[in-house]
């Protein structure tokens, strides 16, 4: 990206919205969210379901599962029943964004330009729209931490939550089921987020446009949160995620 040049904001989406999607869960399961998952009587995998969707509230697993959208809805009922009955999901919700922060603190003190990524980042987050993106919303809704490497990091994996909860609704408007849009795209992963070997069937070539009509009307539905950086703004963010990738990874 040159000095005078003005991404459209399909071509910053282009650009950052991957990486957003890969390092926003950096801090998810590391040994320190494990470590913090442990001194509240969690395991690591109950501590992502509470902690990941606690920001919902005391609610009941159908609407978490709602909210995830990939996992089998008993994989889902398993692990936030049982984790709910030993923490509040509030407090888990806390708990998880402040791992967030603990990690953004470790990985990315001294990274160049973090402070203007922060800004950049936070001005996408307040123009989004979170009508029916309910787990964004509940995400946005956490207090971020002042601290620029913690704030980035926090901030990163709000906006991988905004990206992801406007996907869920685009696939509900393109008439696909998440259970196919999962198999289409990390078909590897279907066991470990609960389903069975056999429970897709052959994928047609109706549902694979199917997907990538969900694809678009997601870049549709954020464009406008994008839209709103000017020059410097789109120059910050794209030089900013590119610097967290490299500490990250």
């Amino acid at each position: 990206m040159t000095s005078d040049e003005l991404m459209t904001p399909e071509e910053l989406m282009g650009h950052v919205c991957e990486k957003i999607r890969d390092l926003g869960w950096a801090f998810y399961f590391t040994p320190e969210t494990m470590a913090r998952a442990s001194g509240l009587g969690l395991d690591g995998l109950r501590f992502y379901f509470l902690g990941r969707g606690g920001v919902l509230g005391d609610v009941e697993a159908p609407v978490v599962h709602a909210a995830f959208g990939y996992f089998e809805p008993a994989l889902v009922e398993k692990m936030w029943t049982s984790a709910k009955a030993i923490l509040d999901p509030r407090a888990a919700g806390r708990e998880f964004m402040a791992c967030a922060a603990e990690h953004g603190r470790r990985r990315l003190s001294g990274v160049d330009g973090i402070e203007a990524y922060c800004a950049a980042a936070g001005a996408v987050n307040d123009a989004a729209d979170a009508t029916a993106l309910a787990l964004y919303a509940g995400a946005r809704a956490e207090p971020l931490v002042e601290d620029a490497p913690g704030r980035a990091m926090q901030l990163t994996a709000v906006l991988r939550e905004l990206r992801g909860s406007a996907h869920l609704v685009a696939l509900r408007a393109t008439g696909l089921s998440t259970l196919l849009a999962h198999a289409i795209k990390r078909p590897a992963d279907l066991a470990m987020f609960g389903w069975a070997p056999d429970a897709v069937g052959e994928i047609t070539d109706d549902q694979r446009e199917r997907l990538a009509a969900a694809e678009r009307l997601t870049d549709e539905i954020l464009a406008p949160a994008y839209a709103v950086l000017d020059e410097a703004g789109q120059r910050a963010l794209v030089s900013g995620i590119d610097a967290i990738e490299v500490a990250l990874t």
